[in-house]
């Protein structure tokens, strides 16, 4: 019944908004998890769309690069408050960093650092389209940044910023002496057999369903991502920023793994959920690479995600042992009618 009610609800959205499609995960309890779509994959062909295909989850992707940083953690590989510097303070560029003296894991997981967005530089914009098929260095996309001055001194503001993680990407790789994708498959998406999620490090990715990114996009200038099933550039430059693609029903899955502590101890859960103001909403705070957001249904858990073409929300919900995800390909705001939280919420509401 709740399914048909979700369907129903699905429909109705999208006959009320003008965004090509939407794919629905949904994890409630001790249920199978369920897929659910509408819309097209690909609007120009009539391709509809279906709960196999897949969507690149931009910056929700930060969810397994933090659980992969906090399994190293409970390892006692890393320690949360440590300065950076002992990590990767031998490095030739770390003091080119901003605050690199002060610098800890926990405010890169938290966006305290004061590291800016090196993705928001116009000549950043320029470098990635002029080289669609480069594959990006993690040290190239931190140079965007080097030698600026911080808006802040570490852990004395917040500002949202992929930089964090591009670093926190490099102590991970540091430490494990394995590349961060590696790790990312061996130690997530492997033992939750996530067998719809694989990493976006490449122009071609099986099953991606057409992004579209409204006529105005600055990273490509067309309003379509895909041409002949090739992205305009090379998603790997988003890497430990985001750097997945799945379906949604698996992203949901992931997100009950995560939330439910599967995937580390309580103790860590507690870290991970305690959160700092953040300029993301009405009294929506920032953890350990999740946003924690008041919801009609109590508290929720999880993150957002943009890339071209793509928008994505993951949700938990403690007191209901429910998880969604709900992703659009479309990364223009004004098609959907409403912000995709607000829709994902309403979803839930049905849901639970």
């Amino acid at each position: 019944m709740k399914q048909t009610s979700l369907q129903a609800a699905l429909q109705h959205w999208q006959e009320s908004a003008s965004f090509p499609g939407a794919s629905l995960g949904v994890v409630r309890g001790n249920e199978a998890p369920q897929g659910l779509v509408v819309g097209w994959a690909d609007k120009e062909r009539k391709v509809a769309m279906k709960p196999t295909d897949r969507m690149l989850q931009g910056s929700v992707g930060k969810t397994y690069v933090a659980a992969v940083v906090l399994q190293l953690v409970q390892e006692k590989k890393l320690v949360l408050d440590e300065k950076l510097s002992v990590y990767l303070g031998k490095e030739p560029w770390f003091g080119r960093l901003p605050n690199a003296a002060e610098l800890t894991l926990r405010q890169l997981m938290r966006h305290t650092s004061g590291l800016v967005r090196f993705e928001f530089k116009d000549e950043f914009v320029r470098d990635l389209l002029a080289h669609p098929d480069k594959v990006w260095k993690p040290e190239e996309r931190l140079a965007y940044i080097f030698d600026t001055k911080a808006p802040f001194a570490a852990g004395q503001g917040w500002e949202y910023s992929d930089t964090n993680f591009i670093v926190l990407g490099m102590v991970i790789e540091h430490i494990t002496r394995s590349r961060y994708y590696d790790e990312a498959k061996k130690r997530l998406l492997k033992p939750f057999q996530l067998k719809d999620t694989l990493p976006s490090d490449r122009r071609r990715i099986p099953r991606l369903v057409q992004g579209y990114a409204g006529k105005d996009n600055p990273f490509g200038g067309s309003d379509t991502m895909l041409k002949d099933g090739q992205l305009a550039f090379n998603p790997q430059v988003e890497w430990c920023g985001g750097g997945m693609a799945s379906t949604a029903k698996d992203l949901a899955r992931w997100g009950k793994q995560l939330y439910e502590t599967k995937a580390f101890s309580q103790e860590l859960h507690e870290e991970q959920v305690h959160g700092v103001p953040a300029q993301l909403g009405p009294d929506v705070t920032y953890g350990l690479g999740t946003m924690i957001r008041p919801t009609p249904l109590g508290v929720a858990w999880g993150h957002s995600g943009f890339f071209p073409g793509y928008l994505t929300e993951l949700l938990y919900f403690p007191e209901h042992k429910l998880s969604m995800a709900l992703q659009v390909n479309t990364s223009v705001p004004k098609t959907l009618g409403k912000p995709l939280v607000r829709q994902l919420i309403e979803l839930a509401e049905l849901a639970k």
